[in-house]
């Protein structure tokens, strides 16, 4: 690539930090690839939930078809491999991070990814996704990065 140039996709956000917040993002790169029903998705959450995956490997699943069905604007998602995230996914992941904190922010932060103020449903996923891996030992905390 020339001096110059720019990527065909730009990563301006570190990983995020902790197993939960990898994890999720994980999964929702590889759902956001390759389908909802991904087998490496559910394999995922089989191997950090044990027997007890279904519960956030469902809720995942609704968030994504929600954020899906209720976005008026492309959501850019990196491909597993990359090891910075899109705008997109930082926000993703920050509003995740809040959901059950602080829902009127994460609401906001939702409203911006999807172009439109009908982030109601797609907050209520997240707020259960959240409150699945807090439940089950793989928290999300608030992703913080620059």
């Amino acid at each position: 690539m020339a001096h110059g140039e720019t990527s065909p996709i730009d990563l301006p956000r570190p990983m995020p930090t902790g197993y939960g917040n990898r994890l999720f993002l994980f999964v929702m790169r590889r759902m956001a690839s390759a389908g909802v029903n991904d087998a490496h998705a559910a394999n995922a959450m089989l191997g950090a939930f044990g027997r007890s995956y279904r519960r956030p490997l469902v809720l995942m699943r609704a968030m994504m078809l929600e954020l899906a069905r209720a976005s008026s604007r492309k959501i850019l998602v990196a491909p597993c491999c990359c090891a910075r995230m899109t705008a997109d996914e930082g926000m993703l992941m920050q509003a995740t991070g809040e959901a059950l904190r602080d829902p009127n922010a994460a609401y906001e932060q939702l409203s911006d990814l999807l172009g439109n103020d009908h982030a109601l449903g797609a907050l209520t996923c997240m707020q259960a996704v959240a409150q699945a891996h807090a439940d089950l030992g793989r928290p999300l905390e608030l992703y913080s990065g620059g």
